[in-house]
């Protein structure tokens, strides 16, 4: 009989083999013209305005680190600040137009399966999104 935990290391291992080596980072900093990591910031920008604070702990990164990313995205014209509406001290960071369709072409690049994914069935695809689902609850 298989030991569960072997098993779901397997599955673990399986999983992040095949998103790693399907990462799009390079494939999407060529096409927009701006580090992943930059693209990364706008991302997130791109689904509602943060704080400098608040984006720096979704990306991972020192406050002094995003007030340099976001001014080097603010001077190319893919963000902008404005005052906080409840905090005076503190500014929040807003996609631009440019930035959104920046975001909207990243999304696109990252959201293409890769092709064995995209080779199941489609009741194979939705036992999987399924299981995935319960597994990330």
């Amino acid at each position: 009989m298989n030991d569960p935990s072997a098993t779901a290391r397997d599955v673990w291992l399986l999983m992040s083999d095949l998103v790693l080596d399907n990462q799009r980072r390079r494939e999407v900093a060529d096409a927009v013209g701006i580090s992943f990591g930059r693209t990364r910031a706008i991302r997130r920008l791109a689904k509602r305005p943060m704080s400098m604070r608040e984006l720096a702990t979704a990306l991972g990164i020192d406050p002094p680190n995003a007030t340099v990313v976001i001014d080097d995205l603010e001077s190319q014209g893919f963000v902008r600040r404005r005052p906080h509406p409840t905090d005076r001290r503190a500014k929040l960071v807003e996609t631009t137009p440019k930035g959104q369709a920046l975001a909207e072409q990243a999304d696109a690049i990252l959201a293409t399966p890769p092709p064995a994914l995209s080779a199941l069935s489609p009741d194979e695809l939705e036992t999987l999104r399924q299981l995935l689902a319960r597994a990330s609850v």
